[in-house]
């Protein structure tokens, strides 16, 4: 049921992203001096659809390492987390207890 509805959302989005691409074919002068210099090596023609896409995609990776700087701090709690575990293993003295047999194969006598 849960794949049935997965496909049921994606289909229509890639529809839609397809769609997108095939109506948006043209080419469209692409920038990069800010200034508007007429310096040719700055600039290039490119199908709309692939810079939205290209946008899209810097802006996803854009918003994955400010959420990854973002989360250092756990990280790093985590990771002394781990530190001081392996310390206190480290410290703690060997158990000679044996273990118990589980709760339900005990016999009575």
């Amino acid at each position: 049921m849960k794949t049935f509805l997965k496909w049921l959302i994606i289909t229509p989005i890639a529809l839609a992203i397809i769609a997108f691409a095939i109506m948006n074919r043209q080419n469209v002068p692409v920038v990069l001096d800010p200034f508007g210099s007429d310096i040719p090596g700055l600039s290039f023609q490119a199908p709309l659809f692939f810079v939205m896409f290209l946008c899209g995609a810097l802006g996803v990776l854009a918003g994955s390492f400010v959420t990854w700087i973002g989360q250092g701090k756990h990280r790093r709690d985590a990771r002394d987390a781990r530190a001081e575990a392996t310390r206190l293993r480290a410290m703690a003295p060997p158990s000679n207890v044996l273990a118990l047999p589980p709760s339900g194969s005990s016999k009575a006598a």
